[in-house]
């Protein structure tokens, strides 16, 4: 093996296990932001190490191993915690190294990982922040990655990200899923966390790659968790139903080259009825909330068997319905999608540009993308080619950019090779 291709491999592997081993460390160190650090450092001994030796066979169960081996070690260097540290150290080292078949059993995992993110959803840390810290811990998202879910500037999103860990070591948040009263304060975030993880891996904001299904399913794993968990709770099962549904397209939203293919074009005998039907069933448990009607919008889609099927009008009335209860400039351009697929691009380009002046709009890229489209309908191409060329430069998305760019195109616009 070449040290390019084991770094290659080792990065690959981090990016999947990351959330894992730092969850798996923090219930050592009870600290994310050094489990954090020591997970990084795993990773470090892997680009070392793995050049040589070459590629274990359980990759993540060795960086697992490997983390904790460290924080074994550092905990037993705590010399202001002494005893009670002292014991944990030869108490963990008493324990043989971590089985692989172990380290992927899926209920263990989950378990952690829930831990994780309730910790990072503490009511110690703002609402933002909950979610940058447990979005970068979990998702294993970039500070820029993270910055666009948000629509924020990137600085201020690392501010969060190092602030969020502090407060947690100075506050002594206890590393555990919390119950009663305390888990129902901080449930509204991590659904809510839940939710960005998912729509990044369904259209990741940059990179080479539209989908990025790891992260899809590691969303997907844990709503359903916390469904058992909660059973009560409705928006769980709605953001259940939403992301089941979401997710039973992904194997037609990109071509053999991972070319995005839109929703007009996709052929729909790739939807997964499997988790259609969960979606379904997800979404009868569900109340009313946000989620459940995001669900609902989404249900209408997985309903439908060809594209011209599409009950348009009752998905701009869910829209309408999602935009009273959470006002934002995103599910107002949804809205007005929706409103022009079943009155018209003329109404839909009327309610796009009242959002032009929306600052949170001002880089998004979906917004010239959304207006391209209903002026290409109305054959304004000249304009419309205009706006995706505009959209082409805003997008950070390799896949994304070269569908907007060939769109430009088709509209008259020259390749600039933005």
């Amino acid at each position: 093996m070449t040290a390019a291709s084991a770094t290659e491999t080792v990065e690959a592997v981090f990016r999947i296990e990351s959330a894992r081993i730092i969850a798996g460390v923090a219930r050592i160190v009870r600290d994310v932001g050094i489990a954090e650090e020591l997970a990084q450092d795993a990773l470090v001994a892997a680009l070392e190490q793995w050049p040589a030796s070459g590629v274990p066979d359980s990759p993540g169960a060795w960086l697992m191993a490997t983390a904790k081996h460290r924080a074994i070690d550092l905990v037993r260097r705590k010399e202001t915690y002494a005893r009670k540290l002292a014991e944990v150290g030869r108490a963990l080292e008493d324990t043989p190294p971590p089985d692989p078949a172990e380290s992927d059993d899926p209920d263990r995992i989950d378990d952690d990982l829930l831990r994780l993110i309730f910790t990072a959803c503490h009511p110690v840390l703002s609402t933002q922040a909950r979610i940058a810290l447990t979005l970068r811990l979990l998702g294993g998202l970039t500070t820029q990655e993270i910055a666009r879910a948000f629509l924020a500037p990137e600085p201020t999103v690392a501010q969060r990200i190092v602030r969020a860990k502090r407060s947690l070591a100075k506050a002594g948040v206890p590393f555990e899923v919390p119950y009663g009263a305390d888990r129902d304060a901080r449930v509204g975030s991590v659904l809510e966390v839940i939710y960005l993880v998912f729509n990044e891996g369904y259209s990741a904001t940059a990179g080479d790659d539209l989908v990025r299904p790891a992260l899809c399913e590691d969303a997907l794993r844990l709503v359903r968790v916390l469904g058992a968990l909660m059973p009560k709770e409705p928006e769980v099962h709605g953001l259940a139903a939403l992301l089941e549904f979401q997710a039973s397209r992904i194997a037609a939203r990109t071509g053999p080259g991972g070319e995005p293919v839109l929703l007009a074009d996709q052929n729909r005998a790739k939807w997964n009825r499997l988790l259609i039907r969960r979606g379904v069933e997800a979404l009868q448990r569900a109340g009313d909330g946000p989620y459940s009607v995001q669900a609902a919008i989404a249900a209408c889609h997985a309903h439908a068997i060809r594209y011209e099927d599409t009950d348009w009008a009752s998905i701009a009335a869910l829209y309408g319905r999602l935009l009273t209860m959470t006002p934002s400039p995103v599910i107002a351009l949804n809205r007005a999608v929706a409103v022009a697929m079943s009155e018209g691009p003329e109404a839909g380009l009327r309610l796009v540009d009242a959002l032009g002046d929306e600052p949170a709009l001002k880089d998004y890229h979906l917004l010239p993308s959304v207006r391209g489209d209903l002026l290409e309908r109305l054959g304004r191409r000249a304009e419309a080619g205009a706006e995706f060329e505009r959209a082409a430069s805003l997008t950070r998305n390799a896949q994304e950019k070269e569908l907007l760019l060939n769109r430009a195109e088709a509209n008259g616009l020259p390749q600039q090779g933005i």
